[in-house]
């Protein structure tokens, strides 16, 4: 397998067509070390964004698995405000030459281009990218032997799916507003805590919630989640705009995840 380290400010400064104004601020300001790496999986080159932390010390690994919509703007900024709190994060684009002539996410004509890549994925692809990426998390010489994941939306379903999949060789799975798998027997492999973030506004995701629960508890697997009022689907990326009011719902979500979340990596 091979890593390749790729010059960083090439896609710092490029903006997509399609990316948040706010999060390409916030990367271009960041004093953070940022790199992309290139994993071969797939017969493709996967590129992942990663971000490092400011800190003389081995840090947690965070594997964060992009929205629907790709590796855009607003995911490589969370992967950076991760590493703003002492994690070092890799960020895969898991669309990334999935498509011929499309290098990564930014070269999506648009957003809903991206999308229509995602859903042609074929799920033991999805599984074989993140093992990759796994495996290149375990060779981070500034890591300290523990690495978790954390996804949004589809990236929360695979998430909780990746812990059917990886074992024990990660230590907790993040699931932002994302379906369980919907076969109760795939719960049985789980050997790592779940932990869920969902809105209260999302019907459609929350509806699951009760199966998942139901299946954990049966293998005495460890679900915990919250369930935020008032706060819609994507209120991580929705509560991340500095122009929202602060008694939005979604910031007020955004803000007590981001909270409960940094707590939790801090004692994995």
């Amino acid at each position: 397998m091979k890593h390749l380290l790729l010059p960083t400010f090439v896609f710092l400064f490029t903006i997509s067509a399609f990316g948040q104004n706010y999060a390409v601020e916030q990367l271009e300001n960041s004093p953070r070390h940022h790199e992309w790496v290139t994993v071969e999986s797939n017969n493709r080159t996967l590129h992942n964004f990663v971000a490092y932390p400011e800190s003389s010390e081995a840090a947690p690994v965070v594997i964060v698995i992009h929205e629907n919509r790709g590796l855009n703007d607003w995911a490589r900024s969370f992967t950076d405000q991760l590493a703003e709190k002492g994690f070092i994060a890799i960020a895969p684009d898991l669309i990334s030459n999935t498509v011929e002539g499309i290098e990564k996410t930014s070269d999506f004509v648009n957003s809903d281009a991206a999308r229509e890549a995602i859903y042609a994925l074929q799920p033991e692809h999805v599984t074989t990218d993140l093992m990759h990426v796994l495996d290149y998390a375990k060779t981070i010489a500034a890591g300290n032997g523990q690495i978790a994941v954390v996804g949004f939306c589809w990236g929360g379903s695979q998430s909780f799916r990746f812990a059917t999949n990886a074992g024990d060789q990660i230590d907790a799975s993040f699931v932002f507003y994302g379906t369980g798998p919907s076969e109760a027997e795939a719960y049985r492999s789980i050997q790592i805590p779940i932990y869920g973030f969902y809105g209260g506004n999302d019907a459609r995701v929350n509806s699951t919630i009760e199966a998942s629960e139901a299946a954990m508890k049966e293998y005495d697997n460890t679900y915990e989640y919250e369930i935020y009022d008032g706060a819609g689907h994507a209120f991580m990326r929705r509560g991340d705009d500095p122009n929202a009011p602060s008694d939005d719902p979604n910031v007020k979500a955004r803000n007590a995840s981001w909270e409960r979340l940094t707590d939790l990596l801090n004692n994995l």
